[in-house]
């Protein structure tokens, strides 16, 4: 979705490269968004999690989303890139922080330390945050606390974008869930799923490349499935709830959109539901609440990492369908891709994402992008 179409008066030049350096994607958000008027400190905690994002393979969340960003500090100033969150509320275990409007990023990586502290001292860190913005990908903070040896969740509300199962609107958005778990070495198990058939940026990106979606992933405006992104993006579409229709068990995918409401708007004191504005209009605050968990496991049973690793191991083994493509655990295919960026040098990105970044550089009057 374009957030800033001024930006298309700028032609983009013929020869433009697809691939990017790390570092080189690192560079640019930040010089973006402190060209939007997010503080330094600020920019560079958006970047990482972008950048984690689609070095993992989820290009929903990375790149794709800085029109977003600079669209609410610099455009709409519907969020504040300079301002730091503030903890209200705390016990041993638990915390309540106040993002202040602040980037979802910064409020995120702020609750998250905290619930890792707590988990350090006390076993167990709980900790809620309201009146913050988009966070990026949810593993992206779950895995703060495999960093620590300690198991860790992330969840956060949305805008009401996905179909309520027997309903012709919706009340919950794609509500995010992340478990991330530490096994033996390096391995580790690491959910990052959203609680509707797709996240609503892999339709945008379907629109960025010009390409239909696949039937099941949204629906029109009369409830009908669609392949259309615009259909479901422009002209008064859902997304389908995890599972689809009724009778593959849509309605499960519908209950976990709204407990992950419960951990986070409910929770918190923040806007639910339908409460929340809708992110493709970026003209007032969001409020969109966080919940972020970390458990140390060593308060449990010992040998956690290593039934961690035999679990993942078990599955990994199984003898596959297909013997192309085998049978892989949570957070696999994430570390493949970061295999695979390595071994390239770089990001790949469509070129089409490409040309509009090549575009928002020209906007703010930042340097853009260069390929390798």
């Amino acid at each position: 979705m374009d957030f800033i179409p001024e930006k298309s008066k700028f032609t983009p030049p013929e020869g433009l490269g697809t691939k990017v350096a790390v570092n080189e994607v690192l560079r640019f958000i930040e010089e973006c968004m402190v060209a939007s008027g997010a503080s330094k400190p600020n920019a560079a905690c958006l970047a990482r999690v972008l950048v984690a994002a689609d070095t993992r393979g989820h290009y929903s969340h990375g790149l794709q989303r800085l029109d977003l960003y600079v669209c609410e500090v610099k455009v709409n100033k519907s969020c504040d890139g300079e301002v730091q969150p503030i903890l209200v509320k705390e016990t041993d275990c638990t915390g309540l922080v106040d993002g202040r409007n602040g980037l979802g990023p910064v409020v995120s990586e702020y609750s998250m330390k905290l619930a890792i502290t707590k988990a350090k001292n006390s076993g167990i860190g709980w900790v809620v945050a309201r009146g913050s913005n988009h966070y990026g990908i949810a593993g992206y903070y779950s895995m703060k606390a495999v960093e620590e040896g300690l198991l860790g969740m992330s969840f956060t509300n949305a805008c009401s974008g996905v179909a309520a199962t027997r309903g012709k609107k919706g009340v919950v958005g794609t509500n995010p869930i992340s478990v991330a778990a530490p096994g033996k070495g390096d391995d580790s198990f690491v959910l990052d799923m959203a609680t509707s058939v797709v996240a609503s940026g892999k339709v945008e990106v379907a629109e960025m490349k010009k390409e239909s979606i696949p039937i099941g992933w949204g629906v029109d405006k009369n409830g009908e499935y669609t392949s259309s992104p615009w259909e479901v993006l422009h002209n008064e579409g859902w997304l389908s709830p995890l599972g689809g229709s009724e009778l593959l068990s849509g309605h499960k995918g519908f209950g976990l959109g709204m407990m992950v409401e419960v951990f986070c708007g409910i929770l918190s004191g923040g806007h639910y539901g339908q409460n929340i504005r809708d992110w493709r209009k970026t003209d007032r605050e969001a409020d969109v609440s966080h919940c972020f968990v970390a458990i140390d496991p060593q308060v449990f049973a010992p040998g956690f990492k290593d039934r961690m690793s035999g679990l993942m191991d078990q599955c990994r083994n199984l003898e596959p369908m297909d013997e192309g493509k085998p049978v892989l655990a949570a957070g696999d295919p994430e570390r493949q891709h970061m295999s695979l960026v390595e071994s390239q040098g770089g990001i790949t990105y469509h070129i089409n994402q490409i040309k509009q970044s090549w575009q928002l550089a020209q906007y703010l009057g930042v340097t853009p992008m260069t390929s390798v």
